[in-house]
């Protein structure tokens, strides 16, 4: 590939043709200021924060998305580019409201980290404030019109990676504003909640559905015993927001910030999503003799589930009947840990803590209350609880560890991989080989299912049938898998589907990251946990083992399926 030679603020580097000026600049360690830039989205160009000064160009140039040229020479700091970008960022400032010390995003404000970075002190002009008001309509995401930038970040992982086009921008000049189809509602469209719109919002102007005045309340009331949940996710990223290193696996920690907190049991999502194995490994396992509805597609990803219902509802059949880990967790905690614990169901009030927004939503849909309770009563993202932590003025990173309550707190290392990409599948393959081959796994890794590719397929050969395997994570990637399916060019028996590019370690409740290797660090943090395990494998689990022999009978039972089991419905997008 051809080689390109340029001087940026005297330091020369050679780069690759089609570099840009900001990632020439990156690579010699030069900081070009960018707000509408986001290493996971479409370039745009929108917001000039980033421009450039360059030799002979008449005008300055916005360096994501300018490439390189020979000899060409940049300035990234001369006296035009100052005062133009503290131009722009005072603009911004003078539309924007003036209520930081509240807004959910203070000290994690990329406007607010460009105004001190570009060393603001006062803002030179007057601008027209929007009074529009807040869309709260959905159970996961707040939408606040008032502090939108218009960066394009929300359209653009909305409609691009995620193919979901519940926002988008509308009018033009200084009347534009990203809105809802028809300016209704995000919860009369077709957002699923999955989050990525405010994963990649710089400022306040999406954030999740808090729930943490609920969860303080239940903490506080003598009356109720409180339990809680931890998703696989949360413990590879909650570090982050505590300053320690990204990947830092912080279980124990985190099981001591929770029982430090009130919480009177501290569970782990991880046993329901061996439970989850037994369940939907055994559905596979039939669907496979009888080769009926293949391919089996798994059903733990709420944002994925209510994609499918919005838009592939004729591919409903195919989906795993089985409820998600978090809420197979709630169904049992208010009968099986209930019925052990001698307390009353109406008494016990089941948090989970998951890296998801879209979990907020799939708790409180109608279905999900098989006990004759709702499963789960209050859902916190990661930087929820993070939130909670910090008002109880804990010390997270100097806690002691300790260790998950049992039974429903014991957990295999294939529950682990639940949080990332391909995790589910080769969970479900550990047991599933194991099950039908008679004999114990070689190997109970099964590489050819990791990675991070929109798209992978396999073949993994099970009691003598070559078993044709795909996982899609982002809804983008799992409707190009899907339209393949439907055309007739790709043939499978079992499909995983994530909803978020990653997987759960990269949900819409996760602390904000621009690190574009941040999903891997994450992701070796489980893989980690994974090997540390001294059972690997579901259907190994000692709990697990009692749960069926002295409640739920034997997976796909008929009480496994009034519990852990549910239904999906076509759903319309407007």
């Amino acid at each position: 590939m051809e080689r390109i030679k340029l001087t940026i603020d005297g330091t020369p580097v050679e780069v690759e043709a089609g570099t840009t000026i900001l990632e020439a600049a990156q690579k010699i360690g030069i900081h070009i200021p960018t707000l509408c830039y986001h290493p996971a989205l479409r370039l745009e160009g929108a917001c000039r924060v980033c421009v450039v000064e360059v030799e002979g160009m008449r005008n300055l140039v916005a360096s994501c998305v300018y490439p390189v040229a020979n000899n060409m020479v940049v300035k990234t700091n001369s006296e035009a580019v100052r005062r133009a970008r503290k131009m722009v960022v005072e603009l911004l400032i003078a539309n924007h409201p003036q209520d930081c010390l509240v807004c959910s995003r203070h000290g994690k404000c990329e406007l607010q980290d460009l105004a001190s970075q570009l060393g603001i002190r006062e803002v030179r002009f007057t601008g027209a404030k929007r009074d529009l008001p807040l869309d709260e309509s959905s159970y996961s995401i707040v939408r606040d019109p008032n502090k939108c930038i218009l960066c394009g970040r929300c359209v653009r992982v909305c409609q691009e990676t995620q193919a979901v086009h519940a926002i988008g921008l509308a009018n033009r000049g200084s009347a534009s504003i990203v809105t809802t189809p028809f300016n209704h509602g995000l919860a009369d469209g077709p957002c699923v909640g999955c989050g990525q719109c405010i994963n990649v919002c710089p400022v306040g102007a999406l954030r999740e559905k808090d729930d943490t005045e609920r969860v303080w309340d239940a903490l506080h009331n003598s009356q109720a015993h409180v339990v809680v949940q931890v998703a696989p996710a949360v413990r590879a990223a909650l570090g982050e927001e505590f300053g320690m290193r990204a990947g830092s696996l912080v279980t124990g920690k985190l099981v001591t910030a929770l029982r430090k907190l009130g919480f009177d049991q501290v569970f782990d999502t991880q046993f329901t999503a061996d439970v989850t194995i037994m369940e939907e490994g055994y559905e596979f396992i039939g669907r496979l003799k009888k080769n009926e509805n293949l391919p089996l597609i798994t059903s733990c990803s709420p944002g994925w589930i209510g994609y499918c219902e919005h838009y592939y509802p004729e591919m409903l059949p195919h989906v795993s009947s089985c409820k998600s880990p978090q809420q197979m967790f709630g169904a049992l905690a208010k009968t099986y840990y209930a019925e052990r614990a001698g307390i009353s169901a109406a008494k016990i009030f089941s948090v989970s803590v998951m890296p998801c927004t879209a979990k907020k939503t799939e708790a409180a849909r109608d279905e999900m209350q098989s006990s004759g309770y709702r499963d789960v009563d209050a859902v916190l993202t990661t930087r929820e609880l993070a939130n909670m932590i910090r008002e109880a003025g804990l010390d997270f990173a100097n806690l002691p560890d300790s260790e998950f309550d049992l039974p429903m707190g014991m957990s295999t290392g294939a529950a682990t991989i639940f949080g990332v990409t391909g995790g589910v599948m080769e969970a479900a393959l550990r047991t599933v080989a194991e099950v039908l081959d008679g004999k114990e796994l070689a190997d109970v890794e099964f590489q050819q299912v990791r990675g991070f590719a929109g798209v992978r397929e396999a073949t993994v050969r099970i009691a003598g049938l070559n078993v044709r395997v795909a996982i899609a994570n982002g809804l983008a990637q799992a409707k190009s898998l899907l339209d393949s399916i439907k055309a007739g060019e790709a043939e499978y028996h079992f499909i995983e589907i994530m909803g978020c590019p990653g997987g759960c370690i990269n949900g819409g409740g996760q602390p904000h990251s621009t690190d574009p290797e941040i999903r891997m660090k994450r992701a070796s943090a489980l893989y980690r946990q994974d090997m540390l395990k001294k059972v690997r494998k579901s259907h190994e689990n000692p709990a697990v083992k009692e749960l069926y022999r002295g409640f739920l009978g034997e997976p796909n039972s008929e009480k496994a399926h009034q519990l852990l089991h549910t239904h999906y419905q076509a759903r319309s997008r407007y």
